[in-house]
């Protein structure tokens, strides 16, 4: 299997990315620049306007009378369901596997991955990848020790000790 490299790993997401979106990200960057203002006060700007969006968001929660509307208050909250336990395991394993490919594959490999930085990367998302193959089914065993090791119950409150 030949992978082919691209010389810009950044350049390749700028045009896979939303064509609206970029544009505003560039006109942003374009008005920062010839402003000639300072990066660390443009940011310390930019953290106090989120820092007011989200008091005014927290006074107008408390208010009852008013209608709640997630466009108002910014995006909705997401609720993102824990994973089994087993699932964490597994995942840890994949975590495992992939540092242990990532060793054994061959340092020098420009011709197959690429050159610098986007080669570093190639060849770590090639071992992420590799890792979660392995650790899928039985995987090697390690996910099924901790799994018996740690098993979960209803006095698993997630306490650290």
């Amino acid at each position: 299997m030949i992978v082919t490299a691209t010389p810009d790993l950044v350049l390749d997401v700028l045009d896979a990315a939303d064509p609206v979106t970029q544009r505003a990200a560039a006109a942003k960057l374009d008005a920062l620049k010839s402003s000639d203002t300072d990066f660390a006060a443009t940011m310390d700007t930019e953290v106090g306007k989120a820092k007011a969006k989200a008091a005014a968001a927290d006074q107008s929660a408390t208010k009852i009378s008013e209608p709640q509307s997630g466009a108002v208050n910014g995006a909705p909250v997401q609720v993102i369901k824990a994973p089994a336990s087993g699932e964490v395991y597994r995942k840890f394993e994949a975590f495992i596997l992939q540092t242990f490919v990532e060793t054994m594959l061959p340092k020098e490999s420009e011709e197959v991955f690429g050159k610098g930085t986007a080669g570093g990367v190639w060849k770590s998302m090639l071992a992420e990848q590799l890792g979660a193959q392995l650790a899928k089914g039985k995987g090697i065993g390690i996910a099924k020790q901790l799994a018996a090791a740690h098993p979960a119950g209803p006095d698993a409150t997630g306490k650290a000790g």
